[in-house]
C-alpha cells in the first residue's frame, strides 16, 4: 500500500509539472523545486524527458477500479433489496465512497490519456451504482411509508391513533441514542388533541438509511436524480393523504358548476383538509425532507416544494373557485368560512413555505385570500342590488312586515357574528357611499359601519316606496312603523347596534314615534272632529240637531275604523299595546265628555240612549281589538 501511495504522489507531481511547465525545460525546473522539499521528487526518479504516461500510476488506478467493479457489480446484480441486510448496505456504501474518493483523487490528471480512460470507466461504474441506489432509495421510501401506514392502521383499530409532537420527538431522539435497536421502531406519542403537531412520516431507521443514500448521490453528482425520486414518492403519499380527508380533485369549472348544497359540504371538507395539510402534513413533510437531505439545503428546499406543490395548488384552486364564483348573498357565510380559514393559515404558509422556491405558493395564497375578500365585498354589493331591485308590487296585508325587511335584517344580524372578519375585509377597501345619504358622523365610522348604514338607507328608501302602494295614509304609517320598529329591534339585539351607534338607534326610534303620531292623525283626527262640542251661544234646537248628526257620524266612522283596523297588524306586542293606549287616551275623554253633554240636552232627553250606540267601556273594548290582523294574526317578527 505504501508503494501505491508513493506512485500516486509521484504521478500527481508529474502531472502538475507538465501542466504548469510550458516546455520540457520549465517542467524539469519545477520538478527540481519539488525535489528540494522531498527527496522522493529527485530527478533520479524521473526520466530525462517527461513522458505523457506513467504505467505504474495507471496500473494502480486500474487495480483499484477492478476491485471496486467486483464489489459494486455484485450488489448491482442482486435481485433482492440490498438494504434488507445492514451488512450488505454498509459494504455497498463503503464501495461507493471509495469510488467517489478515487474519481475525486484522479480527476486532476484526467488529461493524461490512460488516466482519462480509467476515469471514464469509473464514471460508468458510478452510474451503475447510482441507478441501483436510486432504486433502493425509492424502495426504502415506499416500504417505509407502508410500514408507517400499517402501524397507524393498527392503532386506529384499537382507538389509539396518535402522532408525534415536537417535544415527544426530542424524547424519542434521546432514546434512539441509547439503543441502536430502536432505530427501526416507529415512535408513538399521545393521542392528538389539536392540529398543532408534527408527525414522523417514516420510521427513524428508514430516514437514516435514506439520508445515507442521499449523501452519496449528491456527492456523486446525482443530486437532481435523488431529489426527483424523493419528491415523486412523497408527492404521491401526500396526495393520497389529502384524498383520504375526503377532498376531491376538482377543477375551478367543476367547482363553479356544483349545486350549492353539494358545494357547502365540499367547503366543510376543504376546511378540514386545509387545516390538516398546513398544520400537520406539510410541516411533517418539511421535517422529513430536512432530515433525509440534511446538509443539502438547496436540494431539500426544491424537493419540498415539488412534494407539496400539487396538493397546495389543489387547495388554493378550490378557494379561488369560491372567490370567483357567484356573488349570490346566501353564499356569504361559506365564503367567510373559506376566507377565515385561509387567513388563519397564513402564518403556516409563511413558516412552512419560507424558502425562495416556495415563494410562488406563498404569493398565490395571499392573492387568493385577497380575492376572497373582494368576493365578500362583492356579495354585499349584490345585496344592495337585491334591495334596489325588489319591486313594489302587491302590498303586505294589514301593513305588516315586508319580507325584504325580515330577510335583510336577519341576514345582516347573522353576518355581524363575523364582525371582526368583515371589518378586516372592508378596512382593506375604500367603501364609497353617496355623501348625501349619511349624516355628519360618516367620516368617523369604520368602513363596515359605513357599509351597514348605507344598506339601512337603501332598505328604508325601498320601504318608503313600497308604503306608497297603500291608499290609506294611516295604513301607510302603520306599515312604516312596523318595519322600522323591526329594524330597530334587530339592530338593538345584535352587533349592528355597536356598528351603527346610539345616535342611529335614537334617530330611528324617534321615527317610529313619528309614524305612530302620523297614524293617529290620519285615523282619528276626523273622528275627534265629530266629538267637538258646538258653541253654547247657538239656539238649543240647533245644538240638539247638530249633536244628533255628530253622534250618528261618530258611530258610523268609529265602526268603520274599528272594522278596518282590526285586520291591520302591529307585530310588536308592546308597540301594539302602546298604540291602543294612545288611541284610547285620545278618544275616550272626548267621547265621555260628548255623550255627557248629549244626555243633558232637553230636546234629546230620553232619546239619548237610542243615539248612543257605544258606552265608554264599549269604546275601550273596540280599541283593544285593533291591530290583531286577519284571523287574529299579529304578524310574526322572527
Amino acid at each position: 500500500m505504501a508503494e501505491n501511495g508513493e506512485e500516486k504522489l509521484l504521478a500527481v507531481a508529474r502531472h502538475l509539472a507538465k501542466t504548469l511547465g510550458q516546455n520540457d525545460s520549465m517542467a524539469d525546473d519545477i520538478l527540481q523545486i519539488f525535489s528540494n522539499f522531498d527527496g522522493r521528487f529527485s530527478r533520479v526518479k524521473f526520466p530525462e524527458k517527461m513522458v505523457d504516461e506513467d504505467p505504474r500510476a495507471c496500473a494502480t488506478l486500474d487495480r483499484t477500479l477492478n476491485s471496486l467493479d467486483r464489489q459494486i457489480s455484485q450488489y448491482v446484480a442482486v435481485d433482492h433489496p440490498i438494504w434488507a441486510n445492514m451488512a450488505d448496505s454498509s459494504a455497498f456504501l463503503d464501495a461507493i465512497d471509495e469510488l467517489i474518493g478515487t474519481i475525486r483523487e484522479w480527476s486532476p490528471m484526467a488529461a493524461e490519456k490512460s488516466v482519462g480512460a480509467c476515469l471514464l470507466r469509473a464514471d460508468n461504474l458510478m452510474q451503475q451504482a447510482m441507478f441501483r441506489v436510486e432504486d433502493e432509495f425509492r424502495s426504502l421510501m415506499e416500504r417505509g411509508a407502508e410500514s408507517f401506514e400499517l402501524s397507524r392502521n393498527n392503532h386506529e383499530s384499537t382507538g389509539n391513533l396518535s402522532f408525534d409532537s415536537e417535544d415527544e420527538n426530542e424524547e424519542n431522539e434521546g432514546l434512539l441514542q441509547n439503543g441502536a435497536d430502536l432505530d427501526h421502531q416507529i415512535p408513538i406519542a399521545q393521542p392528538i388533541t389539536d392540529y398543532d403537531i408534527v408527525i414522523d412520516a417514516l420510521p427513524s431507521g428508514t430516514i437514516n438509511d435514506l439520508h445515507g443514500i442521499a449523501k452519496r448521490m449528491v456527492a456523486a453528482g446525482f443530486g437532481k436524480e435523488c431529489a426527483h425520486v424523493y419528491s415523486t414518492c412523497r408527492r404521491e403519499f401526500l396526495e393520497e393523504s389529502i384524498s383520504r380527508l375526503g377532498l376531491q380533485k376538482l377543477s375551478i369549472d367543476e367547482v363553479q358548476k356544483m349545486p350549492w348544497q353539494e358545494l357547502e359540504a365540499e367547503i366543510e371538507r376543504w376546511i378540514k383538509a386545509a387545516n390538516v395539510a398546513l398544520r400537520i402534513l406539510f410541516p411533517s413533510e418539511r421535517r422529513l425532507c430536512d432530515r433525509v437531505l440534511f446538509g443539502f439545503s438547496s436540494a431539500a428546499d426544491l424537493s419540498f416544494m415539488e412534494v407539496c406543490r400539487g396538493s397546495t395548488i389543489q387547495l388554493l384552486h378550490f378557494a379561488d373557485a369560491i372567490a370567483i364564483g357567484s356573488r349570490s348573498p346566501e353564499r356569504l357565510f361559506k365564503v367567510l368560512d373559506v376566507f377565515e380559514t385561509l387567513r388563519d393559515l397564513m402564518p403556516e404558509f409563511d413558516s412552512v413555505f419560507s424558502d425562495h422556491y416556495c415563494l410562488v405558493l406563498r404569493n398565490e395564497a395571499v392573492t387568493i385570500w385577497k380575492r376572497l375578500g373582494e368576493a365578500i365585498r362583492g356579495i354585499f354589493m349584490e345585496l344592495e342590488n337585491l334591495i334596489r331591485r325588489d319591486p313594489a308590487k302587491a302590498a303586505v296585508p294589514g301593513g305588516g312586515l315586508h319580507p325584504i325587511t325580515r330577510y335583510v335584517m336577519n341576514y345582516l344580524r347573522a353576518a355581524c357574528r363575523s364582525r371582526q372578519t368583515l371589518e378586516q375585509v372592508f378596512d382593506e377597501s375604500n367603501v364609497v357611499v353617496p355623501s348625501n345619504k349619511l349624516d355628519d358622523r360618516g367620516s368617523s365610522l369604520s368602513s363596515l359601519s359605513v357599509q351597514m348604514a348605507w344598506i339601512m338607507e337603501l332598505l328604508e328608501s325601498n320601504l318608503e316606496v313600497k308604503s306608497k302602494i297603500y291608499r290609506d295614509s294611516a295604513l301607510c304609517s302603520v306599515f312604516m312603523m312596523n318595519n322600522v320598529r323591526y329594524i330597530v329591534q334587530k339592530v338593538n339585539d345584535s352587533e349592528l347596534g355597536s356598528l351603527l351607534g346610539d345616535d342611529w338607534i335614537r334617530k330611528h326610534t324617534a321615527k317610529v314615534r313619528q309614524y305612530c303620531t302620523n297614524y293617529q292623525r290620519s285615523s282619528w283626527n276626523k273622528i275627534l272632529g265629530t266629538l267637538k262640542l258646538d258653541n253654547s251661544s247657538l239656539a238649543s234646537n240647533a245644538i240638539a240637531k247638530s249633536m244628533k248628526e255628530k253622534i250618528k257620524s261618530f258611530n258610523l266612522q268609529f265602526e268603520e275604523v274599528c272594522k278596518t283596523q282590526s285586520t291591520w297588524i302591529v307585530f310588536d306586542e308592546q308597540l301594539r299595546e302602546e298604540l291602543r293606549i294612545s288611541v284610547s287616551r285620545l278618544l275616550s275623554p272626548a267621547y265621555r265628555n260628548f255623550i255627557g253633554r248629549l244626555q243633558c240636552i232637553p230636546e234629546i232627553g230620553r232619546n239619548a240612549d237610542k243615539l248612543i250606540r257605544y258606552d265608554p267601556e264599549d269604546i275601550e273594548a273596540r280599541i283593544n281589538e285593533l291591530f290583531e290582523g286577519a284571523s287574529g294574526s299579529s304578524g310574526g317578527s322572527k
